[in-house]
């Protein structure tokens, strides 16, 4: 049987969007202190005075001067009028309040042993945490994975997503669409899951690894 070699990274390091380490400004715990900011924020980079705005909105300077000092909720309408007036979306106002994120935290010997659809004899499958519902539209699925000498092999899971296996004992051949890679510990692989993948030759048992599975929320 023909192996493909693994692509290899590039050598020049990409150029990412995103700063892990980078922490986000200041935001309010109130929700009324946090729209305020943001609407005196909005007004100030546009150049505006509260009269101004107040002459555009058609809401009175009283009413602008409650909100952008958190003293007062705004209505929906409220809201519109003064998106309207900085051409910026309603949801642009909330930015800064703090809403609540989740963490689980699984003690070692405490995780959830469950059957995923397509499991096989031998597959030992245990979720270390879940977060549902969350605002970042993306549900992740971490899993540590155990095959032994009992354990079925096929290339036959398909979902959707994306998904990243991280070797931590043992040895297998891994089967992506038509490309075979052999994982021994330290090695990962990052792919689209719509194409067939799995476990296709055990080669050292038992075999661990980390599956982390990611794709939209619906």
């Amino acid at each position: 049987m023909n192996q493909s070699l693994p692509r290899p990274l590039p050598a020049a390091k990409p150029a990412f969007s995103q700063d892990p380490h980078r922490v986000r400004e200041i935001t309010e715990r109130n929700l009324e202190n946090a729209i305020g900011r943001e609407v005196r924020a909005f007004r100030r980079a546009q150049g505006l005075t509260v009269s101004d705005l107040s002459r555009i909105t058609g809401l009175s300077i009283g009413m602008l001067s409650k909100i952008e000092n958190g003293i007062t909720s705004p209505s929906l309408t409220t809201l519109q009028a003064l998106s309207h007036a900085f051409s910026t979306p309603i949801t642009a106002f909330f930015r800064s309040y703090e809403e609540r994120r989740e963490a689980q935290h699984v003690r070692a010997g405490e995780h959830i042993e469950i059957e995923r659809r397509g499991t096989r004899a031998g597959h030992q499958y245990h979720l270390l945490g879940h977060i549902g519902s969350n605002a970042s539209g993306v549900v992740v699925e971490p899993y540590l994975i155990t095959l032994t000498a009992e354990s079925d092999v096929f290339p036959t899971f398909q979902h959707d997503g994306l998904e990243l296996l991280y070797m931590l004992e043992g040895e297998v051949t891994y089967r992506h669409a038509d490309r075979l890679y052999d994982l021994r510990p330290g090695d990962s692989l990052f792919f689209d899951a719509d194409a067939p993948h799995g476990p296709e030759v055990l080669k050292s048992l038992p075999a661990r690894y980390l599956s982390v599975i990611c794709y939209p929320q619906v």
